[in-house]
Protein backbone atom coordinates (compact mmCIF):
# COMPACT_ATOMS: atom_id res chain seq x y z
CA UNK A 1 0.00 0.00 0.00
CA UNK A 2 1.29 3.22 -1.10
CA UNK A 3 0.14 7.19 -0.29
CA UNK A 4 -3.00 8.18 -1.98
CA UNK A 5 -0.94 10.77 -3.32
CA UNK A 6 1.14 8.55 -5.85
CA UNK A 7 -1.77 6.26 -5.97
CA UNK A 8 -3.70 8.62 -7.63
CA UNK A 9 -0.69 10.17 -9.96
CA UNK A 10 -0.27 5.92 -11.15
CA UNK A 11 -3.98 5.42 -11.28
CA UNK A 12 -3.73 8.44 -13.67
CA UNK A 13 -1.52 6.84 -16.12
CA UNK A 14 2.18 8.43 -15.39
CA UNK A 15 3.97 5.32 -15.26
CA UNK A 16 2.65 4.39 -18.53
CA UNK A 17 3.95 7.61 -20.33
CA UNK A 18 7.09 7.34 -18.86
CA UNK A 19 10.14 5.25 -20.97
CA UNK A 20 10.08 1.47 -19.54
CA UNK A 21 13.41 1.27 -18.22
CA UNK A 22 12.83 4.86 -16.01
CA UNK A 23 9.55 3.63 -14.76
CA UNK A 24 9.69 0.47 -13.88
CA UNK A 25 12.96 0.72 -11.60
CA UNK A 26 11.06 3.46 -9.48
CA UNK A 27 7.78 1.48 -9.55
CA UNK A 28 10.05 -1.31 -8.06
CA UNK A 29 11.43 0.87 -5.37
CA UNK A 30 8.04 2.15 -4.18
CA UNK A 31 6.70 -1.33 -4.41
CA UNK A 32 7.99 -2.15 -0.75
CA UNK A 33 6.34 1.05 0.95
CA UNK A 34 6.13 0.76 4.42
CA UNK A 35 10.50 -0.36 4.23
CA UNK A 36 11.26 3.30 2.92
CA UNK A 37 11.58 6.03 6.06
CA UNK A 38 9.14 8.78 5.70
CA UNK A 39 12.04 10.95 3.88
CA UNK A 40 11.73 8.60 1.08
CA UNK A 41 8.43 8.25 0.96
CA UNK A 42 8.41 12.05 1.03
CA UNK A 43 11.06 11.95 -1.99
CA UNK A 44 9.22 10.05 -4.77
CA UNK A 45 5.57 11.73 -4.08
CA UNK A 46 7.87 15.42 -4.88
CA UNK A 47 9.37 13.19 -7.88
CA UNK A 48 6.37 12.16 -9.65
CA UNK A 49 4.22 15.20 -8.66
CA UNK A 50 6.84 17.07 -10.46
CA UNK A 51 6.68 15.07 -13.35
CA UNK A 52 3.04 14.61 -13.41
CA UNK A 53 2.73 18.26 -13.48
CA UNK A 54 5.19 18.90 -16.12
CA UNK A 55 3.62 20.78 -19.36
CA UNK A 56 3.17 18.70 -22.34
CA UNK A 57 6.07 19.50 -24.52
CA UNK A 58 8.69 19.64 -21.67
CA UNK A 59 7.67 16.09 -20.37
CA UNK A 60 8.45 14.62 -24.06
CA UNK A 61 11.35 16.56 -23.95
CA UNK A 62 12.83 15.65 -21.13
CA UNK A 63 12.16 11.82 -22.25
CA UNK A 64 12.90 11.84 -26.01
CA UNK A 65 16.35 10.42 -25.72
CA UNK A 66 15.56 7.71 -23.09
CA UNK A 67 13.01 7.00 -25.41
CA UNK A 68 14.54 7.08 -28.71
CA UNK A 69 17.35 5.15 -27.00
CA UNK A 70 15.47 2.26 -25.37
CA UNK A 71 14.69 0.53 -29.28
CA UNK A 72 18.72 0.57 -29.41
CA UNK A 73 18.93 -1.53 -26.52
CA UNK A 74 16.42 -3.96 -27.70
CA UNK A 75 13.74 -3.18 -24.93
CA UNK A 76 10.43 -4.41 -25.45
CA UNK A 77 6.98 -5.29 -23.72
CA UNK A 78 8.43 -8.97 -23.53
CA UNK A 79 12.29 -8.85 -21.65
CA UNK A 80 10.67 -4.97 -19.88
CA UNK A 81 7.73 -5.63 -18.90
CA UNK A 82 6.01 -2.54 -17.15
CA UNK A 83 5.38 -2.75 -13.04
CA UNK A 84 8.26 -5.45 -12.44
CA UNK A 85 12.15 -5.19 -12.24
CA UNK A 86 13.91 -8.10 -11.77
CA UNK A 87 16.93 -9.43 -11.58
CA UNK A 88 16.78 -10.30 -15.64
CA UNK A 89 16.48 -6.92 -16.14
CA UNK A 90 19.35 -5.58 -13.87
CA UNK A 91 21.64 -8.12 -16.06
CA UNK A 92 19.97 -6.83 -19.28
CA UNK A 93 20.90 -3.29 -18.56
CA UNK A 94 24.25 -4.53 -17.37
CA UNK A 95 25.25 -6.43 -20.12
CA UNK A 96 23.73 -4.39 -23.22
CA UNK A 97 26.42 -2.59 -25.79
CA UNK A 98 24.20 0.79 -25.10
CA UNK A 99 24.48 0.75 -21.51
CA UNK A 100 26.75 3.61 -20.91
CA UNK A 101 24.84 5.70 -23.04
CA UNK A 102 21.82 4.85 -20.66
CA UNK A 103 23.14 5.95 -17.71
CA UNK A 104 24.12 9.18 -19.58
CA UNK A 105 20.80 9.83 -20.53
CA UNK A 106 19.18 8.86 -16.40
CA UNK A 107 21.77 11.00 -15.34
CA UNK A 108 20.59 14.28 -17.84
CA UNK A 109 17.16 12.97 -16.62
CA UNK A 110 18.25 13.80 -12.95
CA UNK A 111 20.42 16.81 -13.81
CA UNK A 112 17.39 18.79 -14.96
CA UNK A 113 14.74 17.60 -11.69
CA UNK A 114 16.70 17.22 -8.56
CA UNK A 115 17.98 20.99 -8.67
CA UNK A 116 13.80 21.45 -8.20
CA UNK A 117 13.42 19.32 -5.90
CA UNK A 118 16.56 20.22 -4.00
CA UNK A 119 15.32 23.86 -3.84
CA UNK A 120 11.60 22.67 -2.48
CA UNK A 121 13.64 20.87 0.26
CA UNK A 122 15.97 23.93 0.88
CA UNK A 123 13.11 26.26 1.38
CA UNK A 124 11.69 23.85 4.46
CA UNK A 125 15.05 23.65 5.93
CA UNK A 126 15.73 23.71 9.98
CA UNK A 127 18.71 23.43 11.89
CA UNK A 128 20.15 20.03 12.09
CA UNK A 129 23.11 18.76 14.54
CA UNK A 130 25.39 15.86 14.51
CA UNK A 131 27.95 14.80 16.93
CA UNK A 132 30.64 12.05 16.30
CA UNK A 133 32.09 10.60 19.51
CA UNK A 134 35.97 9.03 19.70
CA UNK A 135 36.73 6.71 22.79
CA UNK A 136 39.35 8.21 25.14
CA UNK A 137 41.69 5.69 24.88
CA UNK A 138 42.99 6.58 21.60
CA UNK A 139 46.59 6.80 21.24
CA UNK A 140 46.70 10.53 20.73
CA UNK A 141 45.90 13.37 21.99
CA UNK A 142 43.27 16.12 20.48
CA UNK A 143 46.33 17.79 18.92
CA UNK A 144 46.66 14.43 16.56
CA UNK A 145 42.33 14.33 16.18
CA UNK A 146 40.33 15.04 13.04
CA UNK A 147 43.58 15.86 11.30
CA UNK A 148 41.94 15.99 7.45
CA UNK A 149 39.10 17.90 8.69
CA UNK A 150 39.11 21.90 8.35
CA UNK A 151 37.26 23.09 11.74
CA UNK A 152 37.25 25.55 14.47
CA UNK A 153 38.88 23.65 17.53
CA UNK A 154 37.59 24.49 20.82
CA UNK A 155 39.37 24.20 24.29
CA UNK A 156 37.15 23.33 27.21
CA UNK A 157 37.43 23.72 30.71
CA UNK A 158 37.01 20.22 31.41
CA UNK A 159 37.68 16.69 29.96
CA UNK A 160 34.01 16.05 27.76
CA UNK A 161 31.94 13.36 29.46
CA UNK A 162 29.12 12.59 26.52
CA UNK A 163 27.00 10.94 29.48
CA UNK A 164 26.32 14.13 31.23
CA UNK A 165 27.27 16.52 28.55
CA UNK A 166 25.48 15.42 24.64
CA UNK A 167 23.46 12.37 25.55
CA UNK A 168 20.82 14.59 27.52
CA UNK A 169 20.36 16.64 24.35
CA UNK A 170 18.37 13.64 22.95
CA UNK A 171 15.60 14.55 25.05
CA UNK A 172 14.87 17.47 24.50
CA UNK A 173 11.73 18.49 22.89
CA UNK A 174 9.30 16.40 20.57
CA UNK A 175 10.96 14.66 17.85
CA UNK A 176 9.28 13.30 14.84
CA UNK A 177 9.42 9.27 13.81
CA UNK A 178 12.99 8.44 12.61
CA UNK A 179 14.40 12.11 13.36
CA UNK A 180 17.14 12.04 15.95
CA UNK A 181 19.72 8.73 15.41
CA UNK A 182 21.95 6.99 18.13
CA UNK A 183 24.77 4.87 16.91
CA UNK A 184 26.76 3.46 18.92
CA UNK A 185 29.80 0.51 18.83
CA UNK A 186 29.09 -0.32 22.13
CA UNK A 187 26.13 0.09 24.65
CA UNK A 188 27.47 3.20 26.22
CA UNK A 189 24.04 5.18 26.70
CA UNK A 190 20.45 4.39 26.27
CA UNK A 191 18.22 5.81 23.63
CA UNK A 192 15.73 7.97 25.21
CA UNK A 193 12.13 7.01 23.81
CA UNK A 194 11.55 8.22 20.31
CA UNK A 195 15.21 8.40 19.55
CA UNK A 196 16.34 5.62 17.01
CA UNK A 197 18.96 2.98 18.40
CA UNK A 198 21.57 1.23 16.61
CA UNK A 199 23.78 -0.59 19.11
CA UNK A 200 27.15 -3.24 17.32
CA UNK A 201 26.69 -5.14 20.71
CA UNK A 202 23.70 -5.05 21.34
CA UNK A 203 22.82 -6.61 17.70
CA UNK A 204 25.18 -9.56 18.60
CA UNK A 205 22.74 -12.03 18.34
CA UNK A 206 21.47 -11.00 14.63
CA UNK A 207 24.89 -10.97 13.69
CA UNK A 208 26.04 -14.11 14.83
CA UNK A 209 23.36 -15.93 13.20
CA UNK A 210 23.82 -13.80 9.70
CA UNK A 211 27.30 -14.83 9.77
CA UNK A 212 26.18 -18.20 10.12
CA UNK A 213 23.20 -17.98 7.75
CA UNK A 214 25.73 -16.78 5.31
CA UNK A 215 28.43 -19.19 5.77
CA UNK A 216 26.14 -22.30 5.08
CA UNK A 217 24.27 -20.55 2.08
CA UNK A 218 27.70 -20.11 0.31
CA UNK A 219 29.43 -23.03 1.29
CA UNK A 220 26.17 -25.75 1.55
CA UNK A 221 23.90 -24.28 -1.09
CA UNK A 222 23.71 -24.47 -4.54
CA UNK A 223 23.93 -20.84 -4.89
CA UNK A 224 24.19 -19.77 -8.80
CA UNK A 225 25.39 -15.83 -8.56
CA UNK A 226 26.33 -12.76 -6.70
CA UNK A 227 21.99 -11.75 -7.62
CA UNK A 228 20.70 -14.93 -6.27
CA UNK A 229 22.74 -14.73 -3.20
CA UNK A 230 21.61 -10.93 -2.89
CA UNK A 231 17.89 -12.35 -2.91
CA UNK A 232 18.56 -14.95 -0.33
CA UNK A 233 19.91 -12.20 2.00
CA UNK A 234 16.65 -10.43 1.86
CA UNK A 235 14.70 -13.13 3.16
CA UNK A 236 17.22 -12.92 6.49
CA UNK A 237 15.48 -10.68 9.06
CA UNK A 238 15.90 -10.03 12.51
CA UNK A 239 14.09 -11.80 15.07
CA UNK A 240 11.89 -10.01 17.70
CA UNK A 241 14.66 -11.51 20.24
CA UNK A 242 17.34 -10.29 18.48
CA UNK A 243 16.72 -6.53 19.00
CA UNK A 244 14.25 -3.76 19.12
CA UNK A 245 14.16 -3.11 15.82
CA UNK A 246 12.08 -5.96 15.26
CA UNK A 247 8.94 -4.58 15.99
CA UNK A 248 9.31 -1.80 13.34
CA UNK A 249 9.42 -2.84 9.94
CA UNK A 250 11.35 0.22 8.74
CA UNK A 251 13.93 -0.50 11.26
CA UNK A 252 14.29 -4.37 10.52
CA UNK A 253 14.79 -3.48 6.91
CA UNK A 254 17.36 -0.81 7.28
CA UNK A 255 19.46 -3.07 9.98
CA UNK A 256 19.70 -6.20 8.02
CA UNK A 257 20.81 -3.39 4.99
CA UNK A 258 23.21 -2.30 6.97
CA UNK A 259 24.49 -5.32 8.20
CA UNK A 260 24.54 -7.09 4.96
CA UNK A 261 25.35 -4.14 2.53
CA UNK A 262 28.20 -3.04 4.32
CA UNK A 263 31.46 -4.19 3.68
CA UNK A 264 32.34 -5.33 7.13
CA UNK A 265 29.44 -3.82 8.86
CA UNK A 266 29.54 -7.76 10.73
CA UNK A 267 32.72 -7.88 11.95
CA UNK A 268 33.83 -4.23 12.70
CA UNK A 269 31.91 -2.11 15.34
CA UNK A 270 33.56 0.90 13.96
CA UNK A 271 32.42 0.32 10.18
CA UNK A 272 29.05 -0.86 11.20
CA UNK A 273 28.67 2.91 12.99
CA UNK A 274 29.90 4.47 9.81
CA UNK A 275 27.83 2.76 7.31
CA UNK A 276 24.90 2.99 9.41
CA UNK A 277 25.65 6.76 9.79
CA UNK A 278 25.81 7.50 6.22
CA UNK A 279 22.71 5.53 5.38
CA UNK A 280 21.06 7.21 8.22
CA UNK A 281 21.39 10.67 6.95
CA UNK A 282 21.38 9.32 2.99
CA UNK A 283 17.75 7.91 3.46
CA UNK A 284 15.94 9.06 6.79
CA UNK A 285 17.37 12.70 6.99
CA UNK A 286 17.30 12.92 10.83
CA UNK A 287 17.60 16.51 12.21
CA UNK A 288 20.00 14.93 14.90
CA UNK A 289 22.54 12.25 14.48
CA UNK A 290 25.23 10.42 17.50
CA UNK A 291 27.81 8.24 16.20
CA UNK A 292 29.62 7.04 18.76
CA UNK A 293 32.62 5.11 17.96
CA UNK A 294 34.76 2.33 20.06
CA UNK A 295 37.97 0.92 19.94
CA UNK A 296 37.78 -1.98 17.50
CA UNK A 297 39.61 -5.99 17.78
CA UNK A 298 42.39 -6.07 15.78
CA UNK A 299 41.27 -8.06 12.73
CA UNK A 300 43.40 -11.98 12.50
CA UNK A 301 44.84 -13.62 9.73
CA UNK A 302 42.86 -15.80 8.09
CA UNK A 303 40.15 -15.17 9.20
CA UNK A 304 37.50 -15.46 6.12
CA UNK A 305 36.40 -12.39 6.10
CA UNK A 306 35.22 -12.79 2.84
CA UNK A 307 32.19 -15.01 3.81
CA UNK A 308 31.49 -13.53 7.31
CA UNK A 309 32.81 -15.88 9.52
CA UNK A 310 32.93 -15.07 13.24
CA UNK A 311 36.59 -14.48 13.96
CA UNK A 312 36.67 -15.87 17.44
CA UNK A 313 35.12 -19.26 16.28
CA UNK A 314 37.46 -19.16 13.52
CA UNK A 315 40.58 -18.55 14.74
CA UNK A 316 42.15 -19.83 18.31
CA UNK A 317 44.39 -16.95 18.19
CA UNK A 318 43.19 -14.44 21.46
CA UNK A 319 41.32 -11.29 20.78
CA UNK A 320 43.43 -8.11 20.95
CA UNK A 321 41.79 -4.29 21.37
CA UNK A 322 43.63 -2.53 18.70
CA UNK A 323 44.16 1.23 19.71
CA UNK A 324 46.25 2.76 16.92
CA UNK A 325 44.15 0.46 14.39
CA UNK A 326 41.03 2.43 15.89
CA UNK A 327 42.61 5.77 15.57
CA UNK A 328 43.96 5.55 11.89
CA UNK A 329 40.56 3.86 10.71
CA UNK A 330 38.53 6.43 12.60
CA UNK A 331 40.58 9.68 10.33
CA UNK A 332 39.20 8.16 7.19
CA UNK A 333 35.88 7.59 8.61
CA UNK A 334 35.22 11.55 9.83
CA UNK A 335 35.68 12.90 6.71
CA UNK A 336 33.44 10.19 4.87
CA UNK A 337 30.41 11.14 7.51
CA UNK A 338 31.11 14.68 7.36
CA UNK A 339 30.86 14.66 3.93
CA UNK A 340 27.79 12.60 3.38
CA UNK A 341 25.84 15.19 5.56
CA UNK A 342 27.37 17.97 2.43
CA UNK A 343 25.55 15.75 -0.39
CA UNK A 344 21.72 17.03 1.02
CA UNK A 345 19.80 20.10 0.62
CA UNK A 346 18.32 19.23 4.17
CA UNK A 347 21.67 19.80 5.95
CA UNK A 348 23.20 22.43 3.74
CA UNK A 349 24.40 25.89 5.63
CA UNK A 350 22.23 24.75 8.40
CA UNK A 351 24.15 21.76 10.29
CA UNK A 352 26.55 22.39 13.44
CA UNK A 353 28.41 19.16 13.33
CA UNK A 354 30.55 18.30 16.65
CA UNK A 355 33.91 16.26 16.76
CA UNK A 356 35.02 15.36 20.46
CA UNK A 357 36.56 12.51 22.30
CA UNK A 358 35.76 10.91 25.56
CA UNK A 359 37.85 12.72 28.31
CA UNK A 360 39.62 15.25 26.33
CA UNK A 361 39.19 18.97 26.21
CA UNK A 362 38.99 20.08 22.85
CA UNK A 363 36.47 19.41 20.51
CA UNK A 364 36.56 20.23 16.45
CA UNK A 365 33.38 22.54 15.39
CA UNK A 366 31.73 22.49 11.43
CA UNK A 367 29.57 25.07 11.31
CA UNK A 368 27.68 27.81 9.21
CA UNK A 369 29.21 31.51 10.32
CA UNK A 370 26.13 32.47 12.22
CA UNK A 371 27.19 29.60 15.12
CA UNK A 372 29.11 31.61 16.81
CA UNK A 373 31.79 30.33 19.46
CA UNK A 374 34.63 31.53 21.74
CA UNK A 375 38.09 29.92 21.78
CA UNK A 376 37.20 28.16 25.08
CA UNK A 377 34.22 27.39 27.55
CA UNK A 378 33.08 24.63 29.34
CA UNK A 379 31.29 21.83 27.54
CA UNK A 380 28.13 22.53 29.00
CA UNK A 381 28.18 25.94 27.48
CA UNK A 382 29.25 24.35 24.33
CA UNK A 383 25.78 22.28 24.43
CA UNK A 384 23.76 24.96 25.37
CA UNK A 385 24.73 26.95 22.46
CA UNK A 386 23.94 23.67 20.25
CA UNK A 387 20.76 23.72 22.30
CA UNK A 388 19.97 27.30 21.43
CA UNK A 389 21.13 26.49 17.80
CA UNK A 390 18.21 23.61 17.49
CA UNK A 391 15.80 25.65 19.02
CA UNK A 392 14.76 23.38 21.74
Amino acid sequence: MISPTLQAIIDKGLFERIPATFSTFFFEQIKDWITLFPAEQRYFERLFTLLDRLPAGEFTELFAPLRALEPKMGVNEENWPRRRFTLDQVDFLNRNAHYPEWRREITSIFARLDPVLDAETARRGRPRFAAVLSPGDLPVGPDRLWKRLNGRRIKLDEPFDPAAHLFPLLTLGNAEPYDRWLIQASDRAKAPRGVVSLDYEALGAYRQRLMQSVQNTVEKEQVRGPRELGARLKTMKILPGEGAAAADAVLAEFTRAVLLAGNGTLLVNNTFVEWATVQAVRRARPSMVVSSFGIRNKVKPFSSLLIYSDQDRSNPIPTQADTLGTYVDLEVFYPYIWQEFGKYPEYQRNTVTLFAAEGMDEALVIAPADFTLPDRLPPKSLMSAVREWMQL
